[in-house]
């Protein structure tokens, strides 16, 4: 998932640090193979937590950017969005199944506003698990009072949500733009082994 020529891409990019997160991720990928699903979230979890928050308008110059694992990490820093979309496809690399990961568009409801957290379903039907930006402890739904939610999508799907459980398929995931982007990018850059536009 990340060759030396992205990893070269970050660097001249970003700089070494940048260079140096793109290698920390890759050996997280590689010794978080054979640990259990609960282990990966926790590693996975922890991982991108560690990252800097900044707003897409302040980091990226666009009021709503939402970048790629790579263009996350060799960045440096991200919003709610970018925590959410790295978990998610990091799990997915280390062979979580889709069909338990959404991406769960939520209300904040102490600071009133949007955000975004993966949500890891451990069968169909089962009481989410909510990883999150904000609170490093991974959660169950209904400890997570603080948060509304709207709605969820993964590679496939698009729901309304519910607080406990799937909620109802409305369509697609290609329906959301900035999903459709995200993919367009993360595809082009895999192609390539380079970043993506998202860093210029």
């Amino acid at each position: 998932m990340v060759g030396k020529a992205l990893i070269d891409s970050a660097r001249d990019l970003y700089g070494v640090a940048a260079a140096e997160r793109l290698v920390h991720w890759q050996n997280l990928l590689s010794y978080s193979q054979k640990l259990t699903e609960a282990q990966k979230l926790i590693e996975v979890n922890d991982f991108f937590n560690r990252m800097r928050y900044a707003k897409d308008i302040d980091h990226w110059g666009k009021e709503d950017f939402w970048a790629t694992p790579v263009e996350f990490l060799a960045s440096g820093a991200g919003d709610c969005e970018d925590y959410s979309i790295a978990k998610y496809f990091t799990l997915r690399e280390l062979g979580v199944p889709d069909e338990k990961l959404r991406i769960t568009y939520v209300n904040a409801v102490a600071e009133d506003q949007a955000h975004m957290v993966l949500s890891y379903f451990a069968s169909p039907g089962a009481e989410p698990l909510i990883l999150d930006n904000l609170v490093s402890e991974i959660r169950p739904a209904s400890n997570r009072r603080d948060l509304v939610p709207v709605y969820n999508f993964n590679g496939d799907g698009l729901w309304l949500s519910r607080q406990r459980g799937e909620g109802g398929r409305v369509g697609k995931s290609g329906r959301i733009k900035t999903w459709t982007d995200l993919r367009r990018r993360l595809q082009k850059s895999s192609h390539q082994g380079v970043l993506g536009e998202g860093n210029s």
